[in-house]
């Protein structure tokens, strides 16, 4: 089954497992995936409220990351999450989000992790490098929650007060690269130029 935005059936597949899985995954592509001509030196990527902790408004980084441009800066605007994560948030806590570099040239060290949770620290971090002992990110990622600013440098995030923020400041700016996502983490966002892997 594959449902549009507004949670509407666009279709339904039957067969083989695989072939309704690449039927339906034909189909997806059309309707969640929005296409952009150049990648953005600022997003402001607003999560719903559905989404209560970073955990899963993690999604806001990582579905927009194919359009954030080398050095960009991609802000989550969430003043409602105040949690990084009920579940795994001391782990998050105490090895923080890092590129996967980071992890795998010190692998050692992190082997013994949970695989999950370091998996989801590199989606929300983002690509980057690390290169005798110094990592350097793609781009940047802010944090406009509720969460405390300690809390955002501790896990190696940046931290903006949400307060200062106006989201009609960052709408119809495209042409100034900045894109502006009132309702982000559902669709995934990819360069016009790049196809599917």
């Amino acid at each position: 089954m594959v449902v549009r935005p507004d949670a509407s059936l666009a279709g339904l597949f039957v067969g083989t497992p695989e072939s309704a899985w690449e039927k339906a995954a034909d189909l997806s592509e059309k309707l969640h995936i929005i296409r952009k001509k150049k990648p953005f030196r600022q997003i402001l990527s607003c999560a719903p409220e559905m989404y209560d902790e970073l955990w899963v408004a993690g999604k806001c980084m990582y579905k927009l990351e194919p359009v954030l441009a080398d050095g960009g800066e991609l802000i989550i605007y969430a003043p409602h999450l105040t949690e990084v994560s009920i579940t795994h948030g001391k782990l998050i806590r105490r090895i923080g989000y890092h590129c996967r570099d980071y992890f795998l040239k010190q692998w050692d060290k992190f082997k013994d992790e949970s695989w999950g949770v370091l998996a989801h620290s590199t989606h929300v971090h983002g690509g980057g490098t690390y290169e005798n002992g110094v990592e350097t990110p793609r781009a940047r990622v802010v944090l406009a929650t509720g969460i405390p600013e300690k809390v955002c440098r501790e896990i190696n995030l940046g931290y903006r007060d949400p307060k200062t923020i106006r989201k009609e400041d960052f709408a119809n700016r495209e042409d100034e690269g900045i894109l502006f996502v009132p309702k982000a983490g559902e669709n995934l966002y990819r360069l016009e130029n790049e196809h599917s892997s």
